[in-house]
């Protein structure tokens, strides 16, 4: 696994400005975490104006623990949002977020599938029914909900950032992720995906694999969240979209190619590459980087 959490921005728009006025840090979760997690994601912030930002999310399931300067510390289960997500920051505020691996957030909570959570955001005791086995024993008389909340309190208090990793590994910790070989398979399928841009056809990646694509289809339902195709596509949105951050930073020098860019991710031409870029983040790629 890797020793250290990926540097990269991918799926923010407007990395840059969002940087610029929110501390966000991401820490590699305890060892026995690692092959389920990708990382935790820690956000503060004390704006003088608000704020909106917007992610085009990955294709992984994450819980969120968050303090908002106009509402109780919560926590919640966000599986893999479909559509562009945005969130208005104000005042002061804290989170701290846990990304699974897509594929791993199903040995955590092993009673249902994991695509019956696709594009909802529950509240943990939702999902996480026995609750007393994830917080550990608190009064042998508190209600889940209490325990829960014990938990949240738990997670973003700390001020010191290591306090608040050290308490998402204690309460992940408690879930005993269970092992599940499909959900290794469908972790280990899903990152040849991310890695092999040569990978185009859900049909093809599916023979490669020694499966019909029906079965594929029914494991990334039962253990991801969405489909393979969904996943190719998204995947290709996110690389458009860093390109199109690193020439709105300055970062290349030059102006990016989008007809080769097309080319490259597997689009027949340009223009689908353009239709799937303005449906996923609201503006074509030449304008957002232009912006």
């Amino acid at each position: 696994m890797a020793a250290t959490p990926r540097r990269d921005t991918r799926g923010i728009v407007d990395a840059s400005g969002l940087m610029s006025r929110v501390r966000f840090r991401r820490h590699l979760p305890a060892e026995p975490l690692r092959p389920y997690l990708e990382h935790y994601w820690l956000i503060d912030w004390d704006l003088p104006e608000p704020y909106a930002t917007h992610v085009v999310p990955h294709p992984s399931v994450n819980v969120v623990f968050q303090r908002h300067a106009d509402r109780e510390p919560f926590g919640e289960v966000a599986g893999i949002g479909l559509e562009l997500f945005s969130q208005k920051l104000e005042g002061r505020g804290r989170v701290c977020g846990v990304q699974f691996r897509p594929g791993g957030f199903r040995p955590f909570a092993p009673g249902r599938p994991v695509a019956e959570w696709t594009g909802r955001r529950l509240p943990l005791e939702e999902v996480f029914t026995d609750a007393k086995s994830l917080v550990g024993a608190l009064d042998a008389g508190a209600s889940d909900t209490d325990a829960l909340d014990a938990a949240v309190e738990t997670v973003l208090a700390p001020d010191d950032e290591h306090a608040r990793v050290a308490a998402l590994d204690a309460f992940l910790l408690r879930l005993g992720p269970r092992p599940d070989p499909q959900a290794d398979l469908a972790m280990a399928l899903v990152d040849r995906i991310r890695g092999d841009r040569t990978i185009r056809r859900v049909s093809a990646f599916a023979r490669a694999e020694g499966l019909s694509v029906r079965a594929l289809q029914r494991l990334f339902a039962a253990y991801v969240g969405v489909g393979p195709k969904w996943i190719i596509l998204r995947y290709r949105i996110h690389e458009a979209l860093e390109r199109a951050e690193s020439q709105q930073a300055g970062q290349t020098g030059q102006a990016v190619d989008w007809a080769a860019l097309a080319a490259d991710l597997g689009y027949a031409d340009q223009a689908h590459l353009v239709r799937d870029f303005t449906a996923t983040v609201g503006v074509p790629p030449t304008a957002y980087a232009r912006r």
